[in-house]
């Protein structure tokens, strides 16, 4: 930070981030953007984000944890591929140089922001699918090669960039839980603890992490946390979930353009 105008901003990235995530998720997308514009190069600035977002990770799979601990057994094998997947995720990010990682920024945002965009329809979409294939619930959740793969596959691009990884995985998740939303949604919260959190590890210890910057965001992004509740009594969620697509799509152009 080299300025007032800079902490002001991570401040406001941080608690829009945490009301955001409250509410609809999504909050990456201010984190990131504020963190490359006030100069962090494109790799630190995500090394720094996904550090800074991580707390609240925690956070969310500890509101899980009675869920969490009955679905242990289908789990373990999925926490190891996530940790697997992010700690390479990781790895890839600190192997691409800024140059590279900027070329594919407009890119992943844009990815980003479409599955955002279209993620309502995602349940309804999945259930055609196993309706399709005569699979309308899973009474036993079973963590197949077929789940275990995708797991891997979604778990790379979380340690790698990760705005999307949430819906990703309640996509992927559906063919390990089938119709059990809620577990789906629990198992999520920490499985994008080990992803992101084994590829933090290599974050910290490449240096690249901006501390002043990630505690900020840190900070205020719990406090957009708490106003999150006020302000889901009082803003419709399409609302919110929309806000969020606009965000995205300008910054895909932006950073398109530029």
């Amino acid at each position: 930070m080299s300025s007032t105008f800079d902490l002001l901003a991570l401040v406001g990235a941080g608690t829009l981030a945490g009301i955001i995530n409250a509410i609809a998720g999504g909050g990456t997308f201010f984190t990131f953007a504020t963190l490359m514009a006030i100069g962090l190069p494109p790799v630190a600035a995500n090394a720094t984000s996904a550090v800074s977002v991580l707390p609240g990770q925690i956070a969310s799979a500890l509101a899980y944890r009675r869920e969490i601990a009955a679905l242990a057994r289908v789990l373990v094998p999925l926490c190891a591929i996530s940790a697997v997947g992010g700690l390479f995720g990781g790895w890839l990010l600190l192997n691409t140089d800024d140059t590279t990682f900027r070329g594919l920024v407009p890119w992943l945002l844009l990815f980003a922001t479409i599955l955002f965009a279209v993620s309502p329809r995602i349940p309804a979409f999945m259930q055609h699918i196993r309706g399709g294939a005569g699979m309308t619930t899973n009474p036993v959740p079973k963590a197949t090669i077929g789940a275990l793969a995708l797991q891997g596959i979604v778990a790379i691009y979380g340690g790698y960039f990760g705005a999307g990884m949430g819906i990703m995985m309640l996509a992927s998740l559906s063919i390990v839980f089938g119709d059990r939303f809620h577990d789906a949604n629990a198992s999520k919260n920490i499985l994008a603890v080990f992803m992101q959190g084994f590829a933090v590890i290599l974050f910290v210890f490449s240096g690249l992490v901006q501390w002043p910057e990630a505690v900020v965001i840190t900070l205020s992004s719990i406090t957009g946390g708490f106003l999150g509740v006020v302000v889901a009594r009082r803003v419709p969620v399409p609302v919110m979930r929309w806000t969020v697509v606009a965000v995205g799509a300008a910054l895909s152009a932006w950073y398109f353009v530029n």
